[in-house]
């Protein structure tokens, strides 16, 4: 099987899981369901749930048993998207395609959507705690605490890059800013596959080393199709950065600069891996994948 095939394969089991939480009921908030099912289950590539499912099977192949955790990363990432999306941050008109929430509904509506969202994460992951075996509790406790830090880091990133729109800053604070808003949640994906899993301490340092890359070439790679992507196949609009006067990857070095940074950061990804040898193959071309996407 190709890389394409099985990441189509995740895809559609991730889906999957996530249909498994809307909320379908008749009920006054109806409107309100349906607004948080709108954004959930508007597509998306699914990475971070994806991340959480092959970081398990480096160890184990029951993925069931990683599955609350991975629907719970993907409530919190389109919690992030409907708010990132609202007038007040980014102020953007569509997500993958079509309407963003606070378009389709309303502003208010999608504020709580977005709220929703992340309450119905923890709400999955309490639920697992809850029928958590003994010796499970330990490590299924770790990931909590782990979840609700980078919850707050990805705020505190978000915030960050929002107050400083329009300034000069440097490199530490760009960079401070992608490994909160954007690495925080992918590290923690690859972390709570492993964490369930049983891995070594050694072993999750390598993978966490591994996260820590492919976060900063995501948001590179971000940076990079902001002012170059096209908008028909990105789904949002192109440009919104400079507009914006964002500082990005691409203000701060230049469009080929940028570029030569996602590819080191890139091979530095996978050669992380080499100690996991042919059973990280799909997390070595999943870090192609992410360098290479146009969307």
């Amino acid at each position: 099987m190709n890389f394409k095939e099985e990441l189509k394969q995740y895809q559609v089991r991730i889906n999957q899981e996530l249909e498994k939480y809307v909320r379908k009921q008749k009920c006054p908030e109806e409107i309100l369901n349906e607004a948080m099912e709108y954004s959930l289950m508007a597509g998306g590539k699914r990475l971070r749930p994806i991340l959480t499912v092959v970081s398990y099977q480096l160890f184990k192949n029951d993925i069931e048993k990683c599955m609350p955790y991975a629907v719970a990363i993907e409530m919190v990432h389109n919690f992030s998207l409907i708010h990132d999306d609202l007038p007040g941050i980014d102020n953007d008109d569509f997500r993958h395609g079509k309407p963003t929430n606070h378009k389709q509904y309303n502003e208010a509506t999608a504020i709580l959507a977005g709220d929703g969202l992340l309450n119905s994460a923890y709400m999955v992951i309490s639920q697992d705690l809850k029928d958590a075996k003994t010796e499970e509790l330990p490590r299924k406790i770790q990931i909590l605490g782990e979840f609700s830090e980078a919850v707050d880091r990805m705020l505190a990133g978000e915030y960050i890059d929002t107050e400083l729109e329009g300034h000069q800053i440097g490199e530490e604070e760009l960079r401070y800013i992608h490994e909160n808003k954007t690495g925080a949640l992918l590290k923690l994906s690859v972390r709570m596959g492993a964490i369930l899993a049983k891995c070594t301490e050694k072993e999750l340092q390598t993978l966490s080393n591994y996260a820590d890359k492919i976060g900063l070439a995501f948001q590179i790679k971000d940076d990079i199709l902001s002012e170059e992507g096209n908008e028909e196949i990105l789904g949002k609009p192109v440009g919104n950065d400079k507009e914006l006067e964002k500082c990005t990857y691409v203000s701060q070095y230049g469009l080929q600069g940028a570029k030569e940074i996602l590819d080191k950061v890139t091979k530095e990804a996978i050669k992380e891996l080499e100690s996991f040898g042919e059973k990280a193959e799909f997390l070595k071309e999943l870090a192609l994948y992410i360098q290479n996407r146009n969307k």
